[in-house]
């Protein structure tokens, strides 16, 4: 049976624009970075590769374990899956250098935090982040939450002026107030995309190959499902899995999905234009009509994967219609999260604001629900989607 491994880097020296009362007093800082390799049969590579990419940098030094980088560094972070966390934290955890400041880049807190207190010598402070934004992001004006857990405000401002360097616009918050937080603005959201995904694939279908779903907001859906798709496994279920918060709302979504979807196959068109309207203007009730949208025909049409037709094909949005309604009943104002919305989330919520806030759009969606059976299936497999990612989500 093969275990796990963690590789170390440790930095001895530090960049960064940022102006302080800590300029040229943290020359001698060390900064250590533990990363997770699984399985074990990868450390070896990963370690030389790491090795290799940074062999030109002097001030860095590559060491084969946790343990030297705790014993080494002044600021350690865990670089670290949520689902592992735990593991590796007990394992090199109490090796932490005496007075050191530790911190972890999990999407997850409540793990991160509990890992922590359980496994971190006592006289070790705890001061954790997270960059809301994907690793191929440029870190610049993207969210940097903070996270001072257990720490003195000396530490807390060295952290600061540690990662001030990325150019990120840092929001501190407690460990719970993140994680409400991220499943408030990402559980839905991946659960949306996730769910296209499987609808398609259910339907052995290439939606850029079906006119249905080219142009406008489609363009949107296709991107972003084949850019989750794309990500590691383990970004999105550590989220749904390990968030305390994301499986009342992953729940939620599948139950607006569920019912929406039965008020159109039943032909109940003044009960469903009840309930989305009622959703969209709890929702967008504090945007005035003289507000610009998140995203316009133009940015819309840019990223087209297929021929974009004469006409556009009749859709009845069901995926956007449901998390609208979903937001709603869990009494979520999405533009209160904007401060710490990833790009993800904030094309979602643009696509689904441009429905929404378009009324003759709106009243063409909820007629083709009613009246247009052709890509009821296509509903179907969706609406199997959303509960079956929600059902394994609860059960977990």
């Amino acid at each position: 049976m093969q275990s796990s491994g963690a590789a170390g880097i440790v930095s001895r020296t530090m960049t960064t624009p940022a102006k302080s009362n800590f300029d040229g007093k943290m020359d001698d800082f060390v900064i250590g970075i533990i990363v997770f390799v699984e399985p074990a049969c990868k450390m070896l590579y990963t370690l030389f590769s790491i090795i290799t990419d940074f062999a030109d940098r002097k001030q860095i030094t590559i060491l084969p374990n946790g343990h030297l980088v705790s014993r080494a560094s002044d600021y350690i972070v865990y670089n670290v899956e949520a689902a592992a966390i735990g593991k590796v934290v007990a394992e090199y955890g109490p090796s932490t250098k005496q007075g050191a400041i530790v911190g972890g880049q999990t999407s997850c807190k409540a793990p991160e935090i509990a890992a922590f207190e359980k496994y971190l010598p006592a006289d070790v402070d705890i001061v954790s982040c997270h960059s809301l934004h994907g690793p191929n992001v440029d870190p610049r004006g993207q969210p940097l939450v903070l996270i001072k857990h257990r720490a003195s405000q000396e530490s807390f401002e060295k952290v600061e002026y540690v990662l001030s360097c990325l150019g990120s616009k840092q929001h501190v918050l407690s460990a719970s107030e993140h994680d409400r937080i991220t499943a408030d603005t990402q559980a839905v959201t991946h659960a949306a995309f996730l769910s296209m995904g499987k609808a398609w694939h259910a339907n052995l279908q290439f939606p850029w190959e079906i006119a249905r779903y080219v142009g406008g907001i489609e363009n949107v859906k296709i991107n972003l499902t084949l850019r989750i798709y794309s990500q590691k496994w383990h970004v999105y279920a550590g989220l749904a899995i390990l968030n305390p918060y994301a499986k009342e709302q992953i729940r939620e979504y599948a139950q607006s999905v569920t019912d929406l979807y039965k008020l159109m196959l039943g032909g109940h068109k003044s009960e469903l234009e009840e309930r989305i309207k009622n959703a969209g203007r709890f929702v967008f009730s504090g945007r005035n009509e003289s507000d610009e949208l998140l995203l316009r025909d133009e940015v819309l049409d840019r990223f087209s994967l297929g021929k974009k037709p004469e006409k556009p094909t009749p859709n009845n949005h069901l995926s956007l219609l449901a998390i609208v309604d979903c937001w709603a009943r869990l009494n979520i104002i999405p533009y209160d999260h904007m401060i710490c919305s990833t790009p993800l989330f904030r094309l979602w919520l643009g696509v689904s604001e441009y429905l929404f806030r378009n009324p003759k759009l709106l009243d063409e969606v909820i007629n083709t629900a009613i009246d247009d059976n052709t890509f009821r299936s296509d509903d179907l497999e969706f609406t199997f989607a959303a509960r079956g990612w929600s059902e394994c989500v609860e059960f977990w």
